[in-house]
């Protein structure tokens, strides 16, 4: 089995921002599988289903973004995986508004949702999945405010165009390798 955590933070308020690019990405997989990501276990909704022949468990941990490693260390527990095991999912301010990036294994690069995962499994020794959402404009602007703030116009059909490559490219992570994903999604 594979464990797909798409990383975002709970409720309405937060449902359509850049920070939930990852959210966005597990609801994509889960309307392509015909499956509801909405049992709850280990501080996550989840739902199973096959991408494929590979066994999956999609997750969007409701701990909020900064303490994702608590749900995430939790469900690799449960079923007995390991950080191998698991394919993270979400938003990037390094990388330009659409475009996607996927690794093997990496740093946090100061991603909160990221780091906690890093530190709750002592490892960082997971393939990931980034979405690109870019950087507010000007040097004042918070980044805090630009990840939180609704998502409108350009902005919002940059990101569903972005979500659904991520999506594409996940499902060909777990069928087809962490190499050919990026050969193949790394380009776009």
């Amino acid at each position: 089995m594979k464990i797909v955590a798409g990383l975002g933070n709970p409720g309405q308020k937060y449902a359509n921002t850049r920070h939930n690019a990852g959210f966005m990405v597990v609801d994509a997989l889960a309307r392509s599988m015909g499956i509801t990501v909405g049992v709850k276990m280990c501080q996550a909704l989840t739902g199973t289903g096959k991408i494929g022949t590979v066994d999956v468990l999609l997750a969007k941990p409701q701990t909020y973004m900064n303490l994702s490693g608590r749900s995430v260390a939790a469900l690799l527990q449960r079923y007995g995986l390991t950080p191998e095991d698991l394919v993270v999912v979400y938003d990037d301010l390094d990388l330009p508004p659409g475009r996607i990036r996927v690794r093997p294994r990496g740093g946090s690069a100061g991603h909160r949702g990221v780091q906690s995962i890093i530190d709750a499994l002592g490892s960082s020794d997971f393939p990931r999945v980034r979405v690109g959402i870019g950087r507010p404009d000007g040097p004042a602007a918070d980044p805090v405010d630009f990840v939180l703030a609704p998502l409108c116009g350009e902005s919002a059909e940059q990101l569903a165009k972005a979500v659904e490559l991520a999506a594409l490219a996940v499902r060909c992570l777990l069928t087809d390798g962490v190499e050919r994903a990026m050969n193949e999604y790394n380009r776009r």
